[in-house]
């Protein structure tokens, strides 16, 4: 969606370009909230949602300048009938994230969880028990309409976790991630748009504050300087909350011959080659 403003040109200290990624947000999570769940229990359409005709005309709804009052999930081409009601659900920002890129070139990207900081509470044989539960919607139906990512037997839960490996000319060229429970695909995301369109190296786009929007809230990073357009994204019309934001950002660039590591600051990463 965002592809289709010029946020290159903005750049990354223009309030349109953070309005702009944060519209697109909220559009983008009100379509997960409807279709997303295990498609081994609930068709979804995967490749409605990242049609390239269905997502241009999602960011039509974008206006430079002024927030969305209201979103609601859209209408992705499918091949099947579908009739869900939205999710309910938490997710807790106590997740793992490493990249590895070894000497022949093979690259993982992996994000890991078991929900809350100790999962669960229990702990069996020395593994502690995960709590990922909570990615349910703690509602089956809602006016008699099913919730796709509703608990089922033996279902997985809908989870916010995006290891990312990006390619260039058929070649891994960056594999990147970050923990932070919902809040994931913006971190990653927005590191991303730094990378590609501000031209920041991987090391900036970790560092960089971060402002997010996923259910109508702008949430900016306190202490940093995103807070200076607090007022302009206001008068755009958002609702802004000033909170802490612990995104944890790792990412490998596979540059030429070399490999170039980056750690998010606001935690405990690092980068390390040998």
């Amino acid at each position: 969606m965002t592809e289709h403003f010029d946020l290159k040109k903005w750049g990354p200290k223009d309030p349109r370009s953070w309005q702009v990624i944060a519209d697109a947000s909220r559009l983008a999570f009100a379509d997960r909230g409807l279709y997303m769940a295990d498609e081994d229990f609930v068709p979804m359409p995967t490749q409605g949602l990242i049609d390239e005709t269905y997502l241009e005309d999602r960011a039509k709804l974008i206006t430079v300048g002024r927030a969305l009052e209201t979103t609601s999930a859209g209408t992705p081409p499918w091949d099947h009938a579908m009739n869900l009601s939205q999710d309910e659900s938490i997710e807790l920002p106590s997740t793992s994230h490493f990249n590895v890129v070894d000497s022949e070139g093979n690259v993982v990207s992996i994000t890991t969880t078991i929900e809350n900081v100790f999962g669960s509470r229990l702990m069996v044989n020395g593994f502690l028990l995960n709590n990922e539960l909570t990615d349910f919607s703690f509602r089956t139906h809602k006016n008699g309409t099913p919730i796709a990512n509703r608990l089922e037997p033996g279902k997985r839960p809908r989870s916010s976790m995006a290891p990312t490996i990006m390619m260039q000319d058929g070649k891994p060229y960056m594999a990147i991630g970050s923990p932070g429970g919902s809040r994931i695909i913006g971190y990653v995301s927005q590191a991303i748009i730094a990378h590609t369109q501000w031209g920041m190296n991987i090391q900036e786009a970790a560092n960089q504050p971060r402002l997010l929007n996923r259910f109508g809230e702008l949430d900016i990073e306190q202490d940093t300087q995103a807070i200076s357009m607090k007022e302009s994204l206001e008068k755009m019309g958002f609702k802004v909350n000033i909170r802490d934001l612990n995104s944890g950002i790792h990412a490998i660039l596979l540059h030429k011959n070399e490999l170039i590591g980056a750690a998010d600051p606001r935690r405990e990463g690092v980068a390390i080659g040998k």
